[in-house]
């Protein structure tokens, strides 16, 4: 049963470390740097709606959606390069395989195309 206890030695110290090194620089962040921020940082960004407020207050429904398309395109270019690369190796059942899930984001396109993400105001 040592021996097994041993092995995770590694792991334990490395955690230690990871953990004690992350205490370290927050409290380091805390003590050093000026914490009074000015209206700049406590103005909105991105989602639309200010920061620090009552977090059921209504906001559009479009930062979803373009959250979404972001996402259809990530996991399209993440997924697209190494299918390109490997399509030699995988055949007709990994390129039907591609075809299928690029059929899945083409309809997630399509849906948020209809839902009017891609006309900007």
């Amino acid at each position: 049963m040592n021996s097994l206890l041993i092995e995770y030695l590694p792991i334990v110290v490395f955690l230690a470390l990871a953990t004690g090194l992350s205490l370290v620089i927050v409290l380091a962040s805390v003590v050093v740097a000026r914490q009074k921020p000015d209206a700049e940082k406590l103005s909105a960004y991105e989602c639309g709606f200010a920061a620090f407020q009552n977090a059921h207050s209504p906001f559009d429904v479009r930062y979803y959606l373009v959250a979404i398309l972001f996402i259809i395109f990530d996991l399209e270019v993440a997924f697209l390069f190494p299918w390109a690369i490997t399509l030699g190796k995988i055949g007709l059942v990994g390129f039907w395989s591609m075809m299928g899930f690029l059929g899945i984001l083409t309809i997630g396109f399509i849906y948020e195309w209809r839902k009017g993400a891609l006309d900007w105001e």
